[in-house]
């Protein structure tokens, strides 16, 4: 997992300068009434990090198989009051809770790669295959947030 944990590093490098070149007012401007600003896209993405730090670790500690429930993202990002919150601190929150990720999938011992999970009754996903496709999942979430162009092409050469 070296590779994924290293990928993830290098996706929170890139993406840095580039957040930290949106202003306040438009991370918190919404595209519109029912879809999310920038400011809550990336709190999604911390919910996400915090969700995805329990499978990984609940996952290790299981002998084989764990269940995990899903979650409300929605009900997550609306009752976090992300769109309220300061754009720094989510930034800040954001890479550090990354950096902590990564740190974990590149210790996880190579033999509890192969537990599954599954979540909210899906067929089951190896722990290995949730932490490379959590990498993924923020990259896609990164591209709605950050400017065209810029932040796509930086990722193109990684993993």
């Amino acid at each position: 997992m070296e590779q994924t944990a290293q990928h993830l590093f290098e996706t929170i490098e890139k993406a840095l300068p580039l957040l930290h070149q949106i202003s306040e007012a438009a991370a918190s401007a919404k595209p519109r009434p029912e879809k999310w600003s920038k400011l809550e896209i990336l709190g999604h993405l911390i919910d996400s990090a915090c969700n995805n730090q329990h499978k990984f670790v609940r996952t290790m500690e299981a002998k084989r198989h764990v269940d995990f429930v899903g979650y409300a993202q929605n009900f997550w990002v609306e009752s976090q009051a992300y769109n309220t919150a300061n754009w720094l601190d989510i930034i800040a929150l954001w890479e550090n809770f990354n950096r902590h990720l990564a740190h974990i999938i590149r210790n996880t011992p190579p033999e509890k790669l192969e537990n599954t999970i599954s979540i909210d009754g899906s067929e089951p996903f190896t722990l290995g295959f949730i932490m490379t496709d959590y990498v993924e999942h923020l990259k896609h979430h990164l591209k709605q947030i950050l400017p065209e162009g810029g932040f796509t092409s930086s990722f193109e050469n990684l993993y």
